[in-house]
């Protein structure tokens, strides 16, 4: 899935979509990795405008990110009906301590959740301010991880009771009903 999908039907709103956006640089379904060297990261994140530095990122920095992308993942996944992971809980903690975020007031007066930490530390600590900041507006529950276990491609639920379960209906939800009608008729044959 392509990193530039702003316009996209399933797009969350405003900064939030950053969230869907980094999620998504992993497709579950055929293994292809958008983060796979520093280079490649580094390129994402100043592309979304989170990395304001030219510090180098390293191989380690990609498997944080990455790491960081999976914890992700899977609280979206809580907000489609799945268990909570605490280990994702305690990575997205791990990240937000190692940004060391703050609470910042701009020229306007406003505050803002910002990292202290520069690189990889950066980044992350943007991504997890963008997530603090939607929780408080409520958009954060209504990104979802689609919960067919083949895709688990992140999108903004837009429906009006929030009832949103996969990505794309016509072809997730499909998936999922077919595979359902067949083992209800192996359980009938047997």
């Amino acid at each position: 899935m392509a990193s530039t999908d702003h316009d996209h039907p399933k797009a969350a709103p405003d900064r939030l979509d950053h969230i869907r956006l980094f999620v998504n640089t992993f497709d579950v379904e055929t293994g292809e990795e958008e983060l796979s060297d520093p280079r490649a990261l580094a390129a994402w994140f100043s592309e979304q405008g989170l990395l304001t530095d030219d510090e180098p990122l390293t191989e380690a920095d990609v498997r944080q990110a990455q790491s960081m992308r999976e914890a992700l993942r899977k609280l979206l996944l809580a907000h489609n009906g799945a268990p909570l992971d605490p280990t994702a809980v305690d990575a997205v903690n791990g990240a937000a301590k190692s940004a060391e975020l703050v609470v910042r007031f701009d020229d306007h007066g406003r505050a803002a959740l910002v990292p202290v930490r520069s690189g990889i530390d950066e980044a992350l600590g943007r991504l997890i301010a963008i997530v603090y900041a939607a929780m408080a507006d409520g958009t954060w529950e209504r990104l979802k991880a689609c919960r067919e276990e083949t895709c688990e491609y992140a999108f903004y639920d837009w429906s009006k009771n929030r009832s949103g379960a996969w990505c794309d209906m016509a072809v997730c939800g499909n998936r999922n009903k077919a595979r359902a009608h067949r083992e209800r008729r192996q359980r009938g044959a047997a």
